[in-house]
Parts: structure tokens; C-alpha cells; sequence
């Protein structure tokens, strides 16, 4: 961390790096719904015109939504660069708050080359091929690595460098990198969770089932197209991921010392409990868009909360409390001088 307090400066950046973290999930979602609603062609092969003009004047729903997408697309764009540009004015040269901002601008730069690419090759609309599934699985992992950045911006720009007493870096910690490889697995895993969860989308948006018994029945004895084939993988993985993430939340409660990190492992633990419930809820319900949506914006606060909580923990085994550093220090009491 760098050797600086909480300024106001400093409280005023991290209330806008928050903000733009907000807005960017909320055109994640809005993208959710160009996908679910099939309106991924309603600008045709233009981009980043739609339709070959800046403001199209459409009668179709379709292109409404995508150039609602486009337009607030454009404006998270602007705001992640203030949110660089603020970065390198107000912090120092070795700050990390420099880092994920630089970070957060890069995954922003791909996110709208990936979903240029989406418009430009067709991949898009009733598009039901496996070059689709790659670039939509690249796009979404690019998505998670954008809201980690922003993230970890925010809170990089709340954080206080520790003093020097309880601050002492412990070189070479076997824990720490257990920590880094039992928080990294989560991390992959979610990505794995969030991947199979976007082939299962696409399948029931392109090939929606009359019923759920016709849903199952293709998933059992076959299916009109690979999509639905695949889909099966989403719940397994979910399952699995679910409770090694349930397991680390748990080991965070027990083990911790740091406040926020119990915090943010409760938070974690309910938002994976609420995740249970919301995936079978959409295969009883077919998937109707408000369950997408919900389904979707619970699953990118579990990827933020279980980064967070990843951030707290490794710090702290790096900077254990005083008391942690010597067993001793907290028995210790003042020789009486008399």
C-alpha cells in the first residue's frame, strides 16, 4: 500500500470509482436484455454507427435497445477514462489506485472491440453458432476482469497504508500463497460458473422450450442445436463452484482477523445461498427476463464481493495485526513503576 491517509481527495475519488463500478454493472445488465430479447442486430452490421447513422430513427424495438446499449456503452467509456485521468493526478507514481484504474481502462478498450467484433462478424441476433459461444464466453470473462478492476480501484482508494508496527510485510508467508491459490481457483471457477451460465442463456433465448417437461425432454434425448446440449454443463459447474465458494466464505469467518473480510464472507455466503435459489427458479419459470436479469446481477456481485474478500485476505496475511506478530503482545502490560 502507499504511504498515505484517507484525504478528502482521496474519499471523493473512491465515491466516484464506486459509481462507475454501479453504472458499469448496470449496462452489463441492459446488455443482458439485447441478448435475451435478440436485439443484438437492431443496428445491422454497423458500428459504431447503428443503422449507417449516429442517432438512428427507428420504428423497431430492437434497435431502440441496442442503441440504448451503444449510448450508455459510450458514456462508461468516458467515465472510466475520468476515472484514469483522476487517478494519475491525484495519486502517486507507485500507488496501485494508478494500477487498477490503468487496468479498468484496458478491459474497457477490449470489452468494446469484443462486442464490435460480435456486431461486425454477425454474431449476433438468432445466431446460433459456436464462434458466437467463444466470443460471447471471451467477452463476458473480459466483463468480470473490468468489474474486478474497478473494484479494486475503489477500494485501493479507500485504503490507509498500515503503521509501521503492524504494518511489517512478512516475507516469504507459506499462507499467504495458499491464500493466493485457494482465492484464484474461486476466481477461475466463477469464471467458469459465469462462461457455462452464458451458453445456457443463449440456448434457452434462441430455442425457447414450450414447457419445462419439453425442456428436459431435450435435454435427456436430444436437441435442436448443440446450444441445448451444452446447457446441462451450467448446473453441474454452478454446484460445484458454489460450494468451494461457500467453503472459502466459511474458512473467511473462522480465520480472518479483519472486520471487512467477515463482512464481506457474509455478504458472499448469502449472495450464494440467494444464487441456489434463483438458478432452479429460472428453469421452473423458462427463464423469463427479470430472472435472467436477477440471476445475472446476483452472480456479478458474487464475483465482486469473493474479489474483494480475496483483496482483504491476502493483505492482511501480509500485514497481520501487532498481536498476530507476537503472540506475546497482547499479554504484555505495563511494569508498574512504583
Amino acid at each position: 500500500m502507499s504511504n498515505r491517509g484517507l484525504t478528502s481527495q482521496s474519499r471523493r475519488f473512491r465515491i466516484y470509482a464506486w459509481s462507475v463500478l454501479a453504472y458499469n454493472i448496470l449496462v452489463i445488465l441492459w446488455g443482458a436484455v439485447v441478448r435475451a430479447t435478440g436485439s443484438g442486430a437492431g443496428c445491422g452490421e454497423h458500428w459504431p454507427l447503428c443503422q449507417g447513422t449516429v442517432i438512428p430513427h427507428a420504428a423497431q424495438l430492437a434497435t431502440l435497445i441496442e442503441f440504448a446499449h451503444r449510448a450508455t456503452s459510450g458514456l462508461a467509456v468516458a467515465l472510466v477514462l475520468g476515472l484514469v485521468l483522476l487517478a494519475f493526478r491525484r495519486f502517486g507514481r507507485r500507488d496501485p489506485v494508478r494500477r487498477y484504474a490503468a487496468a479498468a481502462v484496458f478491459f474497457t478498450l477490449t470489452e468494446g472491440l469484443i462486442g464490435a467484433a460480435l456486431v461486425i462478424w454477425g454474431q449476433v441476433g438468432s445466431n446460433a453458432s459456436m464462434t458466437r459461444v467463444f466470443v460471447l464466453s471471451l467477452h463476458l470473462v473480459n466483463t468480470l476482469l473490468l468489474l474486478g478492476s474497478l473494484a479494486l480501484c475503489a477500494r485501493a482508494a479507500g485504503a490507509i497504508a498500515p503503521t509501521q508496527s503492524g504494518g511489517a510485510k512478512m516475507p516469504g508467508q507459506p499462507a499467504s500463497r495458499v491464500l493466493s491459490l485457494w482465492y484464484g481457483l474461486g476466481l477461475v471457477g466463477i469464471m467458469a460458473v459465469a462462461v457455462t451460465g452464458t451458453i445456457a442463456a443463449l440456448g434457452d433465448t434462441l430455442f425457447p422450450a414450450a414447457s419445462l417437461a419439453q425442456g428436459l425432454r431435450w435435454d435427456l434425448y436430444g436437441s435442436p442445436s448443440p446450444l441445448i446440449r451444452l446447457r446441462i454443463i451450467h448446473p453441474v459447474v454452478a454446484a460445484t463452484v458454489g460450494v468451494y465458494i461457500v467453503t472459502l466464505a466459511l474458512r473467511a469467518l473462522r480465520s480472518e482477523h479483519s472486520p471487512m473480510a467477515r463482512r464481506l464472507a457474509r455478504f458472499l455466503l448469502v449472495l450464494v445461498l440467494v444464487q441456489f435459489a434463483l438458478g432452479p427458479l429460472n428453469l421452473l419459470l423458462l427463464a423469463p427476463l427479470w430472472a435472467q436479469i436477477l440471476h445475472l446481477l446476483t452472480a456479478d456481485l458474487i464475483w465482486l464481493a469473493l474479489v474483494l474478500l480475496a483483496a482483504e485476505a491476502l493483505e492482511y496475511s501480509q500485514h497481520p495485526a501487532p498481536d498476530d506478530l507476537n503472540p506475546a503482545f497482547a499479554c504484555e502490560t505495563p511494569s508498574n513503576p512504583t
